[in-house]
């Protein structure tokens, strides 16, 4: 598979993902607008679902991040030195994907911010 289409499938990746949230979204808002908004059980499972869609949001900025460093790495020789592939991977947003010593343990980190891998 060339980098160009491992880019756009990680962009449709994160393009399908934001459209699950429609249903989902459109779901709470008819919940929070009825009497039952007001039960602890149905406000609890409220907060896990807006906690799911901000782990969501998470996963779509990861393949945008690494879409985007997909394309990059296209675009560089084969010769291109490794220093070069570090410095994209370290310009992107996303710690876990910038920082060599965070990739791939996002799962044991405890930092507030909810992850799903």
């Amino acid at each position: 598979m060339s980098l160009q289409k491992l880019a756009r499938e990680l962009d449709e990746t994160a393009r399908q993902s934001t459209s699950l949230l429609e249903g989902i979204t459109a779901a709470l808002e008819v919940l929070s607008d009825t009497p039952l908004s007001r039960d602890s059980s149905v406000r609890q499972a409220m907060q896990m679902i807006i906690t799911a869609l901000q782990g969501q949001d998470r996963i779509e900025q990861r393949c945008r991040n690494m879409a985007l460093a997909t394309r990059q790495f296209s675009l560089l020789p084969p010769t291109a030195p490794e220093s070069v592939y570090d410095e994209i991977w370290q310009s992107l947003t996303l710690d876990e994907l910038r920082v060599p010593s965070l990739s791939g343990i996002a799962a044991n980190q405890n930092h507030g911010d909810i992850e799903l891998f």
